[in-house]
């Protein structure tokens, strides 16, 4: 059984909900509208209008089934639910606004409407490939859940030939800055002269945990191209370019989650 944890010094006390009665943070976070923790602080400043009546309490309880809520005088209604797969571009962050001015991931979705999208995870402006966006928090959360180990799979060229030893110490583990690095599975996939090809497979989300892997054995990554998350492959989608998923798409990664938690 969950132990109940104590409510905070002053904090009013409500019996468990029943039905699809929620708290108001949870409500605009299935509603779409925002992140939890976005919720919260909304609430907070004194933006959110439940029933005609301003709420400062996130532990405020709401009914969803007839919850007529507001932000900055806009009512709140659900909004369809949207998942797209980005081909991401090297060079660009993963950030709706960059303090430096640099190129987002946004720049991408100008023809959309993706006031209320965010990125599941990210990837930093180096790496390329698979991104996925939702306004659906919760199938974003389930996705990045530690708990559920959803695995990545990436395509990595490196500045050295790779041979047994280095693909057996990748997988077996690494240490950086003190922390345990390993990859669920590595394989060649190709070589040239002086560097090779290799696909990684993570079901941790550390970091920058394959750069890092490959700067503890002295080796450079050239390029880190994300190539799948779970059963979803990026496919022959075209660099910068964004589709919808299909709705097998959405069910199988649903699938998968719960086949992780169960």
């Amino acid at each position: 059984m969950r132990k109940r944890q104590k409510p905070a010094a002053g904090q009013k006390v409500e019996p468990a909900p029943g039905g699809k009665r929620v708290t108001l943070p949870r409500a605009l976070s299935k509603l779409g509208y925002c992140s939890r923790t976005q919720a919260e602080e909304l609430i907070l400043a004194g933006r959110v209008v439940l029933a005609g009546r301003l709420v400062t309490d996130p532990a405020t309880w709401v009914d969803l089934s007839n919850a007529v809520i507001a932000v900055d005088g806009k009512p709140v209604a659900a909004e369809e639910r949207v998942y797209l797969m980005l081909n991401k571009p090297r060079g660009l962050v993963t950030t709706r606004h960059d303090p430096e001015g640099r190129p987002t991931v946004y720049d991408c979705l100008k023809q959309l409407d993706h006031a209320h999208l965010s990125p599941v995870g990210r990837l930093d402006k180096a790496s390329e490939g698979l991104l996925l966006f939702t306004n659906d928090t919760e199938f974003a959360q389930a996705l990045l859940d530690p708990e559920t180990h959803v695995s990545k799979t990436y395509h990595v060229q490196m500045d050295s030939l790779a041979d047994d030893t280095l693909l057996a110490a990748l997988q077996a583990g690494v240490r950086h800055d003190g922390e345990l690095l390993r990859a669920k599975s590595v394989r060649k996939l190709r070589e040239g002269d002086r560097n090779s090809w290799l696909e990684i497979e993570l079901d941790e989300g550390r970091n920058r945990q394959i750069r890092r892997m490959l700067e503890a054995m002295n080796i450079a990554c050239l390029r880190l191209v994300r190539v799948s998350i779970g059963n979803l492959a990026l496919g022959d989608l075209e660099k910068g370019a964004v589709r919808a998923l299909e709705d097998g798409e959405v069910e199988g990664l649903r699938r998968l989650v719960a086949s992780r938690i169960s």
